[in-house]
């Protein structure tokens, strides 16, 4: 049976499209420190993953694993959690809304992203996360209060992720208005584009459903650490 390239998404990201991103070699890879802190195997054998385990490179970093498959955990390793996600897919064409409000964000803009990530938790982020791809936000008197932008791409395919709101701004429809504008022009490029989510939020699994997203499938997710 044939496996798709989401159902490993950073697999697949990581020995394609974000290669330059990554280390590790043909067994596991994970993106650089201080990017974001995913990694994966190209399948569970035992060498696959003792590769993944000499990729922690020390006893106080996390990695995330996020795949269809069973998670096997890496030797010397332990899941400080484990969870589901949803993997949603959009293949039904938006059109680009266009609204003055919405501006791109850039390398200045680097600290007041990861300020409302560490704020509003859409998911693992950094002060270099902007570099995977395109950030567009929405400010409000000089302040960034909402935005959404892209992560893992691999080969025909485009993640929306980071997408999240001040809580001073919610209700006002930013979040959607930025994810139909971050999902349409990841279209014009010709991808798909697909996202993640948790299996139990589902005002966010509601939210893209409303724009076109479907459900793919789910995927297993687990933070892993060096065992002490």
């Amino acid at each position: 049976m044939s496996v798709h390239s989401l159902d490993r998404p950073v697999w697949g990201a990581l020995t394609s499209r974000q290669a330059d991103f990554s280390e590790g070699g043909a067994l596991a890879r994970r993106y650089r420190p201080g990017i974001i802190p995913f990694a994966a195997t190209g399948s569970d054998d035992s060498d696959s993953l003792k590769a993944l385990a000499d990729l922690l490179h020390d006893d106080d970093e996390t990695l995330i694993m996020a795949q269809a498959d069973a998670i096997i955990l890496p030797p010397r390793s332990a899941a400080t959690l484990t969870a589901r996600v949803v993997q949603m897919v959009a293949d039904r064409p938006l059109s680009q809304p266009a609204d003055g409000k919405i501006e791109r964000l850039s390398e200045k803009d680097a600290q007041e992203m990861l300020d409302l990530a560490v704020l509003t938790k859409p998911g693992p982020f950094s002060l270099r996360a902007g570099e995977l791809g395109e950030f567009w936000g929405i400010k409000r008197n000089g302040k960034l209060v909402a935005m959404a932008g892209e992560r893992m791409k691999q080969d025909g395919f485009s993640e929306l992720s980071g997408v999240c709101s001040h809580p001073d701004a919610r209700g006002q429809g930013f979040g959607r208005l930025l994810s139909i504008f971050v999902t349409s022009r990841i279209q014009a490029r010709g991808d798909t584009p697909f996202l993640h989510a948790w299996e139990t939020n589902h005002a966010a699994i509601n939210l893209y459903e409303s724009i076109s997203f479907r459900l793919r499938t789910t995927l297993n997710l687990a933070v892993i650490k060096r065992q002490r």
